[in-house]
């Protein structure tokens, strides 16, 4: 099977598999994990912060991160495509108490004139401006990312209101192996942040939650308030030592991969549109005549499968346990299907 569904989907390499069965664990409740406490402090130092949690998603180190931001009639700020508005359950509502204000922008990012405009006045019967959250790279926007560059003026108008800046790091390696800048200087740009483990990296389980020390040791409460409080998961944390150490450079192979794929559906008639290929996300949307249903379904005849994202919208994620063979046989069929309709 062709699985394209998500970079959810990688089971782990023979490589972390033994990395896995060989951790030494203790009870991370009581904060003494060896292999937790070194993946945390590895990240952490990776990207220059203070100190690092390991949570069981990506969704619930964004959550933590919320809580431990926001209050009652706080709101944050995010493009209307982010994981967090579009994915998580409204949490921030449901957890936090906090309003969100999701902005739509003609190329899916968030600039600094539009959260500067955002901000609200201080008024009674208005919210409290107090977070921003980028998303990088874009999980509906065909993995398109920020740059540091575009970055640091949200960053000054951050400061300049007193507003607290959170990265949704769920694909971050992906946007930094395309901008080749330093984890540091990216880290540098926020308060906090979430680095999956669980996408491209390919590990089992698991998301990092990134800060300052303070900001980690309220986390701490917040994540065991959400059952988040594991105890010999180290066997986990170390599949996330491993990913770091061996799959940020093999990234560039899935971008690769999906432009292949996307060359080859610039050839098909029956497609309608392809939003901009920029990392392993390729999303595109089907002429009237055939439902993403009935493109799945053919699909899944081959032993490939999709996701499906909307009536006519199909999304491909390439990932590790994609190989050349695998998406030349799926430039194959997709042309193959391109003759009968």
């Amino acid at each position: 099977m062709i699985n394209l569904i998500s970079d959810t989907v990688t089971k782990p390499t023979p490589g972390m598999m033994d990395a896995m069965m060989h951790a030494v664990v203790g009870d991370d409740v009581f904060n003494n994990d060896p292999t937790v406490i070194a993946l945390q402090k590895k990240a952490a130092d990776l990207f220059g912060m203070e100190a690092g949690l390991f949570c069981p998603s990506g969704c619930m180190a964004n959550q933590v991160a919320i809580k431990a931001h926001t209050q009652a009639f706080d709101e944050i700020i995010c493009e209307e495509n982010s994981h967090i508005y579009q994915y998580e359950l409204a949490g921030y509502g449901f957890i936090s108490s906090a309003a969100i204000l999701p902005l739509r922008s003609e190329s899916k990012k968030l600039t600094a004139e539009m959260v500067s405009n955002a901000i609200r006045l201080p008024a009674d019967w208005l919210p409290n401006s107090k977070l921003v959250v980028i998303e990088n790279t874009g999980n509906r926007t065909g993995g398109n990312y920020y740059t540091n560059k575009e970055i640091k003026p949200i960053r000054e108008i951050c400061n300049n209101a007193g507003l607290k800046m959170h990265l949704d790091g769920a694909r971050i390696f992906n946007a930094l192996v395309e901008t080749k800048e330093s984890t540091k200087d990216t880290g540098a740009l926020f308060d906090s942040m979430s680095v999956c483990l669980s996408k491209g990296l390919g590990a089992p389980v698991g998301s990092l939650l990134l800060g300052k020390s303070d900001f980690i040791h309220k986390a701490r409460k917040i994540r065991k308030a959400l059952g988040g409080g594991m105890r010999q998961v180290g066997f986990l944390a170390a599949a996330g030592i491993y990913a770091l150490d061996f799959h940020i450079d093999r990234l560039q192979e899935d971008h690769f991969h999906a432009q292949q794929i996307n060359s080859t559906l610039y050839q098909c008639d029956y497609i309608a549109s392809i939003k901009p290929v920029h990392t392993n996300i390729v999303i595109f949307d089907l002429k009237p005549g055939m439902t993403a249903n009935e493109f799945s379904s053919l699909l899944l005849k081959k032993n490939i499968t999709v996701s499906i994202f909307g009536p006519q919208t199909i999304r491909m994620v390439t990932h590790l346990d994609i190989t050349p063979d695998m998406v030349s046989k799926v430039c194959d069929v997709l042309l193959e299907i391109n003759k009968t309709y």
